[in-house]
């Protein structure tokens, strides 16, 4: 997951989610910027950086992989030197990486070990990250947790949450579900929390405002959240549609019509397949490649 996804809204909306994930007290992030920072040499750009503002902080690199990569510690031990390097901070540094389970972790180089040792680098693994913490934590959990039991966690999530931040957990809550179950209708999302709970998150009013659009694009009302029912097949590959633009937008910004277009030719398996390979695509060149190869 790159810098416009879902870890990077985690980090920025909850700024004490990372210390919270690497043992430390949520108050440590006060005095921190959360930002994303490109690196000039190779356009390599961090999954985010949290800045101190004090000289007596480290700054924190983290970077969340979901696949197995070889050249993954290569890359990021690169990026960071790069980084100290071309800004030259006056703090020390630590860094973070965040796996979605230990067995996509490739082999630590033995050029780097010393980092480990020394504290300079840790991990995390999500999947065993353990049960009933904070519900920030208790949200990163339902990134990872086994599909069948994120139904229930979500609820059970939904149900703890406090009036003052509701409106940003259902939201998130929402993104997760709309993430892992792209096939899921709006009624089975409603029916996990009140109306007027989803009403107020962005995830819901982009999601009726592409419906709209994709009336108009269509010519019908079978864009609608809260239109009528279809007929079976192509109510499911309508759904499948609009799940894969929330997707896109949400990773490339605005979907254009050409891409449209092309998402209208695939079918409901393709479409499915396509709402899994979003969350692994880094650039619009990875959209087009995959949309090519189903021709």
């Amino acid at each position: 997951m790159r810098t416009d996804t879902i870890f990077f809204q985690l980090f920025q909306t909850f700024d004490g989610l990372l210390f919270e994930l690497v043992g430390l007290p949520p108050e440590t992030a006060a005095g921190y910027r959360f930002t994303s920072v490109e690196i000039k040499e190779k356009a390599f750009r961090f999954d985010g950086i949290f800045i101190p503002e004090a000289l007596d902080k480290n700054i924190w690199f983290v970077e969340v992989q979901f696949q197995k990569r070889a050249e993954f510690y290569w890359e990021f031990v690169g990026e960071i030197f790069l980084y100290l390097s071309q800004y030259k901070p006056e703090q020390d540094w630590q860094a973070v990486a965040i796996f979605a389970k230990r067995n996509i972790e490739p082999e630590v180089p033995k050029q780097f070990r010393t980092l480990f040792t020394d504290g300079h680098i840790g991990r995390i693994y999500l999947d065993e990250l353990p049960a009933n913490q904070s519900l920030h934590l208790e949200l990163v959990r339902l990134i990872v947790a086994p599909k069948k039991e994120t139904v229930a966690l979500a609820k059970r999530l939904a149900g703890q949450v406090g009036q003052v931040e509701r409106e940003r957990m259902i939201e998130f809550i929402e993104t997760v579900l709309l993430y892992k179950f792209p096939q899921m209708s709006r009624e089975e999302v409603e029916a996990m929390f009140t109306l007027g709970d989803l009403k107020k998150t962005r995830v819901y009013r982009e999601a009726k405002l592409e419906g709209k659009l994709e009336g108009k694009l269509e010519g019908k009302l079978e864009g609608k959240l809260e239109g009528e029912k279809i007929g079976t097949q192509r109510g499911q590959i309508l759904g499948l549609k609009q799940a894969v633009v929330r997707l896109l937008t949400r990773k490339f910004g605005k979907v254009t019509l050409k891409t449209l277009k092309r998402l209208d030719k695939l079918s409901a398996e393709q479409l499915e397949d396509l709402a899994e390979a979003v969350l692994d695509f880094e650039k619009v060149a990875d959209l087009e490649a995959w949309l090519s190869s189903r021709k």
